[in-house]
């Protein structure tokens, strides 16, 4: 029996569901055959595919689950079905120490009130966020949070997002103290509300914690490369998260125009194709793939709805990583460090 990582996968999550879900897993498995699944949903859809990966299919154990959440279904009808349902009862196995971690692709705000409501958040957390790889121009990717499940947040959640990201980059970037900046409206101190300044104070103190704080950084330049976790509230969080996504779409999409509008530049096109299908890889959802709820006593990892195989291979490679690096003890110790005012954290 492998003695690695056991990943507990929402088989019936995504656009596509198990094809999916299966095929990225044998992907992961290929470059790490010491990983274990357990495989919630149909049984004879997921069996299925499994036909066709014998050697993952050893790896896999099957728990048979008729209910499904959709991905229109709101967080508070989906919920009272997480006993029934294949993402319910893949959080459920991790809260029961049957695995370590949780992946699934489908209804965002139904994963995160499952998760909260059976993993609880940590000692000194007051709420969990939402982090996501974004790519940059700089050396490595950026870590971002919270990117939408706090629409409002005070200085103690910001300050929390900082050391849960920073521990998070720690651990998926290979960085030994990463650039933390707080997302605002000007890089000058005076700039933004008075919950920004308050924690980029307390920040600024925390000199024992594993990161560098650099201040402010405004969205033009979330995709330089001069930070390397850009934390802010939800609700701006999600509305930078979509701005960066729709700008990547529009290039793409006005290069394709472009390069189809004359035979003159098809040919261009011809000569241009490395440069173009390097753009294409980096700003592919796909190769970023994996939002993880930072802050639960659980990992769960949220893989985009339409991610193919190679996108949910990511996902449960960063599942895998945390659970390797004790992603949850980091952020614990991190949290002892940081002196908050009226906060758990500090006692």
């Amino acid at each position: 029996m492998a003695s690695g990582p056991r990943i507990a996968i929402d088989a019936m999550g995504g656009d596509s569901g198990p094809p999916a879900m299966v095929a990225g897993a044998a992907s992961a498995f290929e470059r790490r055959s010491d990983l274990t699944f357990l495989l919630f949903g149909d049984q004879s859809a997921i069996r299925a595919e499994l036909d066709g990966h014998a050697a993952l299919a050893a790896a896999c154990q099957i728990v048979h689950c008729d209910d499904v959440i959709a991905g229109t279904e709101k967080p508070s009808q989906a919920i009272r079905r997480a006993k029934t349902s294949s993402m319910g009862r893949a959080i459920a196995a991790v809260k029961a120490g049957e695995a370590q971690a949780a992946v699934s692709g489908g209804n965002t705000g139904a994963l995160m009130a499952m998760a909260k409501l059976a993993l609880r958040t940590m000692p000194g957390i007051d709420r969990p966020a939402l982090a996501a790889l974004l790519p940059t121009l700089g050396e490595n990717d950026l870590v971002m949070l919270d990117l939408g499940a706090n629409t409002e947040c005070d200085v103690q959640n910001l300050v929390q997002f900082a050391v849960m990201g920073a521990a998070y980059a720690r651990v998926v970037l290979d960085l030994d103290r990463p650039r933390v900046q707080l997302l605002n409206i000007g890089t000058e101190e005076l700039k933004g509300t008075d919950e920004l300044k308050e924690a980029a104070a307390i920040l600024r103190r925390s000199t024992d914690v594993g990161m560098s704080f650099d201040g402010f950084i405004e969205a033009d330049k979330i995709s330089r490369g001069g930070a390397d976790v850009v934390v802010t509230d939800g609700f701006s969080g999600n509305i930078a998260l979509k701005s960066v996504e729709g700008t990547a779409r529009f290039v793409t999409d006005l290069l394709r125009r472009a390069f189809t509008s004359s035979v003159r530049s098809k040919i261009g096109f011809l000569i241009s194709r490395p440069a173009t299908e390097l753009l294409r890889h980096h700003l592919d959802p796909n190769n970023h793939n994996g939002a993880v709820f930072l802050g639960l006593n659980g990992l769960v990892v949220k893989s985009h709805g339409s991610a193919n195989d190679k996108g949910v291979a990511n996902a449960i490679r960063v599942a895998a990583r945390m659970v390797r690096e004790d992603l949850t003890r980091k952020i614990s110790e991190d949290l002892a460090s940081v002196s908050l005012p009226n906060s758990q954290a500090a006692q």
